[in-house]
């Protein structure tokens, strides 16, 4: 278990922890958790959505915190692995979380919600839009981004736009790829196209350059491409390799500083779908406010995943605000069910049986300086 405590900012537990259903003691720290990969092959996308989260949470706490009680985010890594996750998410539990927020990864995030129910915790903004959390209803996740199946949807969309017809779509052979295939498949429906080709990787051993030089030979216009960043990256360099300049799309799980370097001279051109505003718009009252907070705390920019962890935090300080006195999980729960939250700029409603949250959806394009142009 590690804990990351405010940089600058000392925060004293409380004596002891009320348990569910009953406030928390005044004085004391209001704990969040997050259950994510901080080892293994997303740890570059859950830094930066932590790093984002802090970024929030710190200014709040230089305010005063939440009715005089400073925010305290306590994190365990789960390496990505379904078991560890619903492992740590149970430990988090026992030590008085008021709420998990920012897990990463379908299996990861289904792993946990046995414990949910079990200890009536909210899940706040799970980095996953695996149609499995959404259908059946979930009463304890409150998602904070679009589906899976919605982001490829768009990718196909947008590359249909630019006047791409002959798409060929390759995915990760796991719950997560065929989620995400399936709104892909959908996209081209709408449009009346259909891919060139849909073909299927393995996760441990994807073996991409055979499949690359086989669609380069083919003369495909554009891939469709979902899966692990280590994967699409691999994937993206046999594809130049075997001389193809097909575009590539891939999905907001590849939107990191790690894949853009992972790619070197192949990142230039590359589709990302996005799920929140641009990270560099001032025109966004809510990337106005993280971009001033960032360039106070000594950088000078933002990346997307960042700022979905800041979005995500404002989402949460929010809702313990209108909690009143009563800061229990069950409460938390009830709040956000039945309210609408401006994030500035970007609306968030959940009602009792719909915690969809967010459908917005955007497309990147890796610039040559690295960056994430919209």
């Amino acid at each position: 278990m590690t804990v990351k405590p405010w940089v600058g900012l000392a925060a004293s537990f409380a004596a002891s922890w009320v348990m569910m259903g009953s406030a928390f003691a005044q004085g004391g720290a209001l704990r969040i958790g997050v259950v994510a990969g901080f080892t293994g092959p997303v740890a570059g996308l859950v830094q930066e959505s932590v790093e984002g989260a802090k970024l929030y949470f710190d200014s709040v706490n230089a305010q005063g915190g939440i009715k005089g009680q400073t925010l305290e985010l306590v994190t365990q890594d789960d390496r990505y692995e379904p078991a560890a996750a619903a492992a740590a998410a149970k430990s988090l539990a026992g030590q008085g979380v008021l709420a998990l927020m920012l897990s990463r990864g379908t299996g990861p995030t289904e792993a946990m919600l046995p414990v949910l129910k079990e200890n009536r915790l909210a899940l706040i903004a799970p980095a996953t839009g695996a149609s499995s959390l959404y259908e059946p209803h979930q009463p304890y996740v409150f998602h904070l981004r679009a589906s899976y199946q919605r982001e490829a949807e768009r990718a196909v969309k947008h590359l249909a736009g630019i006047g791409v017809k002959r798409i060929t779509i390759v995915q990760v052979n796991d719950a997560f790829g065929n989620d995400a295939g399936k709104g892909a498949i959908k996209g081209l429906d709408e449009l009346k196209l259909r891919a060139q080709s849909h073909l299927r990787f393995d996760r441990n051993k994807p073996d991409l350059a055979p499949t690359m030089k086989a669609i380069a030979k083919a003369g495909i216009e554009a891939l469709v491409f979902i899966g692990p960043g280590y994967a699409v990256v691999e994937g993206i360099n046999a594809l130049r390799a075997a001389g193809s300049t097909a575009h590539v799309a891939t999905l907001s799980n590849n939107a990191s500083a790690d894949f853009v370097k992972a790619l070197g001279e192949n990142a230039r051109g590359v589709i990302v779908t996005q799920l929140f505003p641009y990270e560099r718009s001032t025109a966004n009252p809510m990337v106005r406010e993280a971009l001033g907070l960032a360039k106070a705390a000594g950088r000078n920019e933002l990346t997307p995943a960042q700022l979905e962890g800041f979005a995500a935090a404002r989402l949460i300080v929010e809702a313990l605000k209108r909690a009143g006195k009563d800061l229990s999980r069950d409460n938390l729960v009830k709040v956000l069910e039945g309210a609408r939250f401006d994030l500035g700029g970007l609306q968030v409603h959940y009602t009792d049986k719909d915690h969809s949250g967010l459908e917005f959806t955007d497309v990147s394009i890796i610039g040559p300086d690295g960056k994430f142009w919209r």
